[in-house]
């Protein structure tokens, strides 16, 4: 009887330690989380914790909260974000990217709401670069800059969609939806003969409805596993410290968020292609 009882408590006391130390890494890892540039942070234990997929629920079935979420400074052994190592594990059955597979491959997309001047200087560097890069156009941008999007198609770019009038996507019903991916992939492809197959939510506001529409539009979503503060032409920042970020943070399989908007990215990229080279990494398209 002595011995059940002492079983019975030892059993007890590690499952209250068990909690303790679940409960530490939990806080520790919403900490860790907190994004670079602090467009998002914050990325709560649910969105990580792993559940059983429910594959057969209809995208108006599943959740329409926007997912808080930010790549984080906090990295495993290889340098990749913990916070996008395991938003894959959970949202990849969306046709979800956060990060491509482990390997000394990265890929280099660009954002491309407006044009600033520099995305002709970016496609020279990627040209004379032999780099093939992911270019996500708004309607506004294809319709103003038909130039630029077919020279991003002829140079073997891939063309994304990054929706029809950028608003946050979690917050549309599904018929809206649906209807900001589908009205530029159809006059992308009327236009350019071009069929785009990735998309990427503006602001990076996705909810597990979202992403699931996209999914069933035959799209990918295309997310990020570094972003860093150069949206803003007035506060660009130093070429200098935007190398050192870029090249340090670089890490297998990294999906690179940039804006193409940025005068900064448009002098550096040349030298972070070639000092990204030096360490053994390789550019592909997704």
């Amino acid at each position: 009887m002595k011995r059940w009882i002492a079983l019975l408590l030892a059993l007890l006391l590690a499952f209250c330690c068990s909690g303790c130390r679940n409960g530490q890494e939990d806080s520790d890892f919403s900490d860790a989380i907190e994004a670079d540039g602090g467009e998002l942070s914050a990325l709560p234990p649910e969105v990580w914790q792993r559940e059983d997929p429910e594959e057969d629920k209809s995208p108006a079935e599943l959740p329409a909260r926007q997912i808080v979420w930010g790549p984080g400074k906090e990295t495993d052994e290889a340098g990749r974000p913990v916070a996008c190592v395991r938003l894959q594990e959970k949202y990849g059955k969306y046709n979800a990217f956060f990060l491509l597979e482990q390997t000394e491959q990265i890929c280099l997309t660009f954002d491309e709401g407006y044009e600033n001047g520099y995305t002709a200087a970016i496609l020279d560097t990627l040209r004379g670069k032999n780099v093939s890069a992911v270019f996500f156009v708004t309607m506004v941008y294809v319709k103003k800059e038909p130039e630029l999007v077919e020279r991003m198609i002829q140079e073997g770019h891939q063309l994304g969609n990054h929706s029809t009038h950028h608003p946050n996507m979690t917050g549309l019903s599904e018929e809206q939806a649906r209807q900001e991916v589908l009205e530029l992939h159809e006059y992308v492809q009327e236009t350019f003969s071009y069929t785009m197959t990735l998309f990427r939510a503006p602001e990076g506001a996705i909810s597990e409805r979202s992403m699931a529409i996209v999914k069933s539009l035959g799209y990918q979503n295309v997310l990020w596993s570094f972003a860093y503060r150069d949206w803003s032409p007035q506060q660009q920042p130093e070429a200098a410290d935007a190398l050192k970020k870029l090249t340090e943070r670089c890490h297998p399989g990294a999906i690179y968020l940039l804006h193409a908007v940025s005068k900064t990215n448009a002098q550096i990229l040349g030298d972070f292609i070639d000092a990204v080279r030096s360490r053994g990494y390789e550019f592909r398209a997704l």
